[in-house]
């Protein structure tokens, strides 16, 4: 069955590669890079006469994806082409003037997925800022939100002192920007004097789940296997903030949630009477492999996206934040005096404070609508879909 989407790359192809005849190509990817029929990027641009591969480009995980959350990435060689492979994730996160000598442009294409915090955006913004620096022009091969675009969520205040990594521009946790919109979106906001151009997607809408489109869907990291994933992340991500298991080293990463000294009674009876919009906690109990509470029991819970128009991951994961810390003494917010993991991720040291404080979650998320509506409306400049 054909699908209903073709990718940026699809598109491509489907024109001749026209846009890279006649350049030296640096190609920005990892093993998502693919076609709807699954053929890889790095092959069919590798023995194309009309233009060299002369660098491919690795963000987290490497080119292949097989590499945990956060290990140093080393530069490589591609066994089939020879092509050098040099990693974003390692001594440099941007492409460095020797790297990018001799090459023409670079183009990205890896599926994101759809939240602030993943890191593909920051490099993808990095990638935007070395090709304006070296006067090279960055296409995007365009993929699909798998979470939507019609939703924002999470935009408190930004403090431009927590921009980094995992939290590379103010913009919403939950964005529902493709990565092309994205760069169109720095171009437009941050960096005026770049170059760019989005090979768009042919099909592609809005409303559309990841599993409307038709595509196969590839793991874009170890500990994203499925869309489901995808979707809760956005709010369960921010339990790396503390010294709870976000559910790494589990075949359910980010669906579940626990510690050793948890009651999962206790605590998935606390967050069913908050009435979270699109979710349910199911009790459970699970032993991580790996990461935190590696090959200990924990009590914790599940959650059970219900309805997916209604469920707001962000808010669910301030939820489940707020009954941790209820719940157990032993709850802590993770990393150093100066600088909390949470507050990492959320750009700000402001939620975090209010949640100690006592805040109602339901209100403290609330108090974001004006931000993430102000968001949508300058947004929809870079829109590409309908």
């Amino acid at each position: 069955m054909t699908p209903k989407v073709a990718t940026g790359l699809d598109v491509l192809v489907e024109r001749g590669y026209e846009p890279l005849r006649g350049a030296s190509v640096g190609l920005i990817t990892n093993q998502t890079g693919v076609t709807s029929a699954l053929a890889d990027a790095i092959e069919l641009l590798s023995f194309q006469p009309s233009f060299r591969l002369a660098a491919i480009f690795a963000p987290e995980h490497g080119v292949l994806g097989s590499r945990q959350a956060g290990v140093h990435i080393d530069d490589a060689r591609e066994p089939r082409t020879g092509v050098p492979v040099f990693s974003l994730y390692g001594s440099h996160r941007a492409p460095t003037s020797e790297q990018l000598r001799g090459i023409d442009l670079l183009v990205y294409d890896i599926q994101d997925v759809g939240s602030r915090f993943y890191t593909y955006l920051s490099t993808l913004r990095l990638a935007i800022g070395a090709a304006q620096s070296h006067g090279i022009r960055l296409i995007v091969l365009d993929r699909p939100n798998p979470i939507g675009g019609t939703k924002y969520e999470g935009l408190p205040t930004f403090d431009e002192a927590y921009r980094s990594f995992v939290a590379c521009a103010p913009i919403p946790i939950r964005h529902s920007m493709t990565v092309g919109e994205f760069a169109r979106w720095v171009v437009q906001n941050e960096m005026p004097d770049a170059e760019i151009h989005v090979v768009a997607m042919r099909g592609w809408r809005r409303s559309m789940a990841f599993d409307d489109t038709g595509l196969p869907w590839i793991a874009p990291s170890p500990n994203m296997p499925t869309p489901r994933t995808a979707l809760v992340y956005p709010g369960a991500c921010l339990i790396e903030g503390t010294n709870v298991s976000e559910g790494r080293g589990t075949t359910q990463p980010f669906e579940l949630i626990g510690a050793p000294w948890l009651d999962p009674y206790r605590l998935a009876a606390t967050l069913d009477h908050r009435r979270v919009p699109g979710v349910r906690f199911r009790p459970t109990w699970f032993t991580p492999t790996m990461s935190k509470h590696a090959a200990e029991p924990c009590g914790g819970v599940q959650i059970h996206v219900m309805d997916a128009d209604t469920f707001r991951p962000v808010r669910t994961g301030i939820e489940l934040i707020c009954a941790l810390r209820a719940a157990s003494p032993e709850f802590a917010f993770t990393g150093s005096a100066q600088r909390k993991t949470f507050d990492a991720l959320m750009g700000t040291s402001e939620v975090r404070e209010r949640i100690e404080s006592g805040e109602d979650p339901m209100d403290l998320c609330d108090g974001w609508q004006r931000h993430e509506r102000d968001f949508s409306q300058s947004a929809e400049a870079c829109c590409l879909y309908g």
